[in-house]
């Protein structure tokens, strides 16, 4: 039987450097009863994506030790099941976002960004 997953039941990681947007995140995602856990750099975020098996990756372009990018070509080469996620990022650049759209994110968002539309990526991601 293929039960839906409750908010509860739903597990994010969030993967970035900046530590007011992962409060802002964390603290919106939290409040609507997702169980949220952080990565503050792109290293840290490959091991718990790894470990921890999250339903969807909000996850940072430009970071530390490994950009998002890095991440995410990882994240396709090695996982059988794709993980969804949704980029977000400061660049204003078409040339990131279609390259990010080739390797498979879910959804693009660039900063500064409304928390209702992160939401609304969420909730759309995890319902489907």
């Amino acid at each position: 039987m293929n039960e839906k997953k409750s908010e509860a039941d739903h597990r994010i990681l969030l993967v970035d450097d900046d530590t007011e947007i992962i409060t802002a995140m964390e603290y919106a995602l939290s409040n609507h009863g997702y169980d949220v856990i952080v990565a503050r750099d792109g290293n840290q975020g490959l091991a718990l994506a790894e470990r921890e098996n999250p339903d969807l990756i909000i996850l940072d372009m430009m970071m530390p030790k490994r950009s998002g990018f890095l991440v995410l070509e990882k994240l396709r080469r090695t996982r059988r099941v794709p993980i969804k996620v949704i980029m977000i990022t400061a660049n204003e650049g078409s040339r990131h976002k279609a390259y990010a759209e080739m390797l498979g994110v879910d959804a693009y968002l660039r900063k500064p960004f409304p928390i209702d539309s992160l939401l609304t990526a969420v909730e759309g991601l995890l319902s489907s």
